[in-house]
């Protein structure tokens, strides 16, 4: 049996594009508790493009099992380098979002022609 790394998914409204706050927690969507990264993923993003319409919902993966076993080396699970950072968005992120994927550079002009 593989080793259980519990991981929680929820989401919710945010006040504004500007900052990752919860409009208004009494309506946070817990979509559930997993046994790992990959099944996490799955709920995450059903629940993620359910939502693409309203560019203010945003849906998290939160690794708890670095919370309850924080000496626990991140090797325990491969998981990319951009899924432990970057808040779980599904396609159609809003442009500014994109940007700041870029660094906050803004996307080269195509070249026609």
């Amino acid at each position: 049996m593989a080793k259980q790394l519990l991981h929680l998914v929820f989401g919710g409204e945010l006040s504004s594009l500007d900052k990752m706050e919860l409009k208004d927690l009494s309506k946070t969507h817990f979509v559930g508790l997993f046994p790992n990264y990959a099944k996490a993923r799955e709920a995450w993003k059903a629940a993620a493009q359910a939502t693409v319409d309203n560019a203010h919902m945003r849906y998290f993966v939160v690794h708890l099992h670095r919370l309850l076993d924080p000496d626990q080396s991140a090797h325990d699970e491969a998981t990319p380098t951009a899924a432990k950072t970057v808040p779980a968005k599904a396609p159609g992120r809003a442009p500014k979002a994109k940007a700041a994927e870029r660094g906050g550079k803004p996307a080269k002009p195509k070249k026609r022609g």
